[in-house]
């Protein structure tokens, strides 16, 4: 009986353990938030949300995407009424309710 009860304790530390582990090794590296460093966007202040890790072309209006370096990203309304809503996370704007787009603070 002993012996069951420390198998089972066992296999449920180990998935427990396992589960932590996916969890964190998967939301360590967003690939969709760009690091401090180099980045590429478009240079139409239209397109301010196309930020990529490697030059290439705009996918919105086909210009050269231009190498910028950046210290923090900040989230922004898009509408002008509501410039003043800035936040350090992507989610929606308490005044008008449209999703907030990417604004990097260039260096």
């Amino acid at each position: 009986m002993k012996n069951r009860v420390q198998k089972h304790l066992i296999v449920m530390l180990t998935l427990l353990v396992g589960t932590f582990l996916s969890f964190n090794l998967s939301s360590a590296d967003d690939p969709s938030v760009p690091k401090e460093g180099v980045f590429y966007t478009c240079p139409m202040s239209e397109h301010a949300d196309v930020v990529m890790d490697k030059p290439g072309k705009c996918p919105k209006c086909g210009m050269n995407l231009v190498e910028k370096k950046h210290s923090t990203i900040k989230y922004v309304c898009p509408m002008k009424e509501d410039a003043d809503v800035i936040s350090d996370k992507p989610g929606k704007c308490p005044k008008c309710g449209m999703n907030l787009v990417r604004r990097t603070e260039d260096k």
